[in-house]
């Protein structure tokens, strides 16, 4: 199964998947950096965290409720916003250029995880979907990408580095 994930055939389509993906994490981040009330205040943040916690059986893990109530008796909800918007807008960046593409996807996977932990479903399961789909499929999903430019300068300086003779010291 991971080699017809992997297979470079499937390039192409994967590509189209990670730009798709990209896509909608940085509209979700560009809303948010656009917005005083993400940017500034943190206060859309402290709502969803607030309903979240408030609504009776939407967390199903104590544990998890009891880590956003602390967020919000701390008054996290101003910095964290910021995070969540910033990461966001970053994540699509980086899928859409196809450059550190498998750490954005472990990124989009994390946040999408953590939402959906919150009582959110919307698409978060779908984007989780694919972002998993898309690191099983390897180096199959940056192939078009400058993930595997830069990956390739980065081999070629190394193998370079180790084939040549290293100075005796003094």
């Amino acid at each position: 199964m991971l080699n017809l994930l992997r297979d470079r055939r499937l390039s192409i389509l994967w590509t189209v998947v990670r730009i798709w993906l990209g896509w909608q994490w940085l509209q979700a981040g560009l809303h948010k950096l656009a917005d005083p009330k993400w940017m500034e205040t943190g206060v859309a943040l402290k709502g969803y965290w607030t309903k979240a916690v408030g609504t009776p059986g939407l967390i199903h893990y104590s544990w998890y409720k009891a880590f956003l109530s602390g967020l919000l008796n701390s008054g996290s909800h101003t910095w964290f916003a910021k995070l969540v918007a910033v990461g966001e807008f970053l994540t699509g960046l980086a899928l859409i250029l196809g450059v550190l593409t498998v750490f954005s996807l472990v990124v989009a996977a994390f946040m999408n995880f953590n939402y959906m932990l919150a009582g959110t479903t919307s698409t978060n399961p779908v984007l989780y979907t694919l972002a998993i789909i898309l690191l099983l499929a390897g180096s199959a999903a940056y192939y078009y990408g400058l993930d595997r430019v830069i990956l390739h300068y980065l081999r070629r300086d190394r193998k370079d580095a180790l084939s040549k003779p290293v100075p005796a010291q003094k």
